[in-house]
């Protein structure tokens, strides 16, 4: 399975479920206030999901230990590879000896894991995984709205029939 998957889809579910559950009622009622609450309350999930409930952690550990089980099946030993901290990204930064055929093949198959957005031998950090998180969680709670949307547009066509 997929490190980036197993993280995202919660995010991603949950963003969905405020989303059309707050367009339900904010539509009907004509109510900004809850749909701007329910999108406070998927961010905040989107946060306690990544730091408290430990699931950028497991993601990190997940990706860290895929790296290394690449290191040794091309007898890398000496080769470390960890993802770029504070904030934690999906960059994958290498350290140890390698010439420089090695270091840029290692770039390219290191490149290659899943949940990994590029490798590198520098100290340099890419986009912040919490970043990524909230903005999957503002497009899940879009598709919410619209999924809501298109039920109360359904909804108010039907009214207008008197049988």
């Amino acid at each position: 399975m997929n490190p980036l998957w197993d993280y995202a889809w919660p995010i991603a579910l949950v963003a969905v479920i405020l989303g059309a559950i707050s367009g339900l009622f904010g539509f009907r009622r004509k109510r900004p206030l809850i749909l701007a609450g329910a999108a406070v309350a998927a961010f905040a999930a989107t946060v306690l999901w990544h730091g408290p409930a430990g699931a950028g952690d497991r993601f990190a550990a997940a990706v860290e230990r895929q790296s290394r089980t690449v290191l040794d099946d091309y007898e890398m030993t000496q080769v470390q590879a960890h993802l770029h901290r504070g904030p934690l990204s999906r960059r994958l930064l290498l350290t140890g000896p390698a010439d420089d055929f090695q270091q840029s093949e290692l770039v390219v198959i290191m490149s290659q894991i899943r949940g990994v957005s590029s490798a590198t031998w520098e100290q340099s950090g890419g986009i912040p995984l919490i970043l990524e998180a909230e903005l999957l969680a503002a497009a899940g709670f879009l598709l919410g709205l619209l999924l809501a949307y298109l039920v109360e547009l359904r909804r108010r066509y039907n009214a207008q029939w008197d049988w």
